[in-house]
C-alpha cells in the first residue's frame, strides 16, 4: 500500500513538471507600445531631446530672486496669471526698513529746518535786543563822560574840591563805558550780518548727505516688493506666506537646493524648445540658414514643424541623461533653440520634454 502511494505521488510530480514546462515554454506575445516612438522624418536626421520653454528673444525663462532677505507677508498673484511690467508680485516684511526710512526722513527734515534757520538770520527779535544793548552802552558812555567832565572841571578850578580818588574812578568809568560801547557795536554788527557763510555751506552738505541717505533707504525699502520686470505670465511660485526668502532664492526641501522664488514666461502665443545636440553630432548640423527641424509630442503622433531661433555657441555639459548604458556621463552638448506657434488642439507647457529631429547636412 505504501509503495502504491509513493508511485502515485511520483506520477503526479512528473505530470506537474511536464505541465509547468509546457506553460513556461509558451512564447508570450510582446505587449504593443503605449505610443509609437517618434520616427525620423528625414533621411539623415539628428535626434535630440528638447525642453519646451517660454519664448524669449534672448536667454531663458525669467527667474526672479529677491534683492533683500525676509519673510513673505503677501502673495499678490497666482500661477498662470498674466501681469504687466511693474505690477507687484510678492511683499516681504519691511517693518524694520520702513522704520529706518522714517528715521532718516526725520533727520533730513531736521537738517533742512536748521539750514532754513541759518539762512533766515538775523532774527528780528534778536537784532532788536542787540540794538537795545548798543543804545544802552552809548547812554552809559555819555553818562560816564558827563560825570568825568564835571569832576575834571571842578578839579581844574580847585583841586581841593574833588578828591583824587573820585577823579580816577570817573576816568576809569569812562574808559569802561567806552570799551563796552565798542563791544556792543561789534555784537550788533555780528548779529546783523547773520549766519556765517561757512556754517550755511556745512549745513547744506549735511542736509544733502542726509537726503541721500533717506533716498537710499527708500530705494532699499522698494526692494521689499518683488515686481514684474516685464509683461508676462507667472509660470511658477515656489513660496507661500511665511516662507523666508533671500537673494539665493527659496530653499526647496525636496531637492535640498535653492530655487528662484518666481518664474515668469512670455505672454505671447509662441513657445520655444531648447534641444541639446551631442558633441559628436555637431559636425552634422547644417548651416543656420538651412536649419530644419520637427518636434514630436511624447505620447501622441503629433509632430510640429519648428522655426530656427538661435543657438548658444558654447558647448556645455549635458544636464540630463537618458539612462542608456552606452551614454557617457561626461558628454557635452550644444544648445539649439527653435520657435513654434502653440497649437490649439493640444496642451503644451514649459518644462515639458519632447523629441526633436534636425535635418542633417549632406
Amino acid at each position: 500500500m505504501r509503495n502504491q502511494i509513493i508511485i502515485v505521488i511520483a506520477l503526479c510530480g512528473v505530470m506537474a513538471g511536464w505541465l509547468s514546462a509546457y506553460l513556461f515554454g509558451i512564447e508570450k506575445k510582446p505587449q504593443p507600445p503605449v505610443f509609437n516612438p517618434a520616427p525620423n522624418p528625414y533621411a539623415r536626421g539628428i535626434y535630440s531631446t528638447g525642453i519646451i520653454e517660454s519664448y524669449q528673444s534672448a536667454g531663458e525663462n525669467i527667474n526672479l530672486y529677491p534683492e533683500v532677505a525676509g519673510v513673505i507677508t503677501q502673495i499678490l498673484v497666482t500661477e498662470g496669471q498674466t501681469v504687466k511690467q511693474g505690477e507687484p508680485l510678492l511683499q516681504i516684511d519691511d517693518s524694520i526698513q520702513r522704520a529706518t526710512v522714517e528715521q532718516q526722513h526725520a533727520q533730513a527734515d531736521a537738517a533742512l529746518a536748521l539750514l532754513e534757520e541759518l539762512k533766515a538770520q538775523p532774527r528780528k527779535e534778536v537784532l532788536d535786543v542787540s540794538k537795545a544793548q548798543l543804545d544802552f552802552a552809548r547812554a552809559n558812555l555819555k553818562t560816564a563822560e558827563t560825570q568825568l567832565e564835571k569832576l575834571q572841571h571842578s578839579y581844574d578850578l580847585d583841586p581841593r574840591s574833588v578828591s583824587k580818588d573820585s577823579l580816577d574812578n570817573a576816568i576809569n568809568a569812562a574808559k569802561v563805558a567806552k570799551t563796552s560801547l565798542v563791544i556792543a557795536q561789534k555784537n550788533y554788527n555780528l548779529t546783523k550780518a547773520g549766519a556765517w557763510s561757512y556754517q550755511i555751506q556745512n549745513q547744506e552738505r549735511q542736509y544733502i548727505a542726509l537726503t541721500k541717505t533717506y533716498q537710499a533707504g527708500s530705494a532699499l525699502l522698494a526692494k521689499y516688493i518683488i515686481k514684474a520686470p516685464v509683461d508676462g505670465v507667472i509660470m511658477s511660485l515656489r513660496a507661500t506666506i511665511g516662507n523666508y526668502i533671500s537673494p539665493q532664492g527659496v530653499y526647496d526641501m525636496y531637492t535640498e537646493s535653492f530655487k528662484p522664488v518666481v518664474v515668469m514666461g512670455n505672454s505671447e502665443s509662441s513657445l520655444a524648445v531648447r534641444c541639446y545636440v551631442d558633441e559628436i553630432l555637431i559636425h552634422r548640423l547644417p548651416e543656420v540658414s538651412q536649419m530644419d527641424a520637427q518636434m514630436f509630442i511624447r505620447g501622441t503622433d503629433i509632430r510640429i514643424p519648428l522655426e530656427f531661433s538661435r543657438l548658444q555657441p558654447y558647448v556645455s555639459p549635458k544636464i540630463q541623461l537618458s539612462n542608456q548604458r552606452t551614454e557617457r556621463v561626461d558628454v557635452r552638448v550644444l544648445p539649439v533653440l527653435f520657435r513654434f506657434e502653440k497649437p490649439k488642439d493640444i496642451q503644451l507647457y514649459p518644462g515639458q520634454l519632447v523629441d526633436i529631429y534636425i535635418r542633417a547636412s549632406k
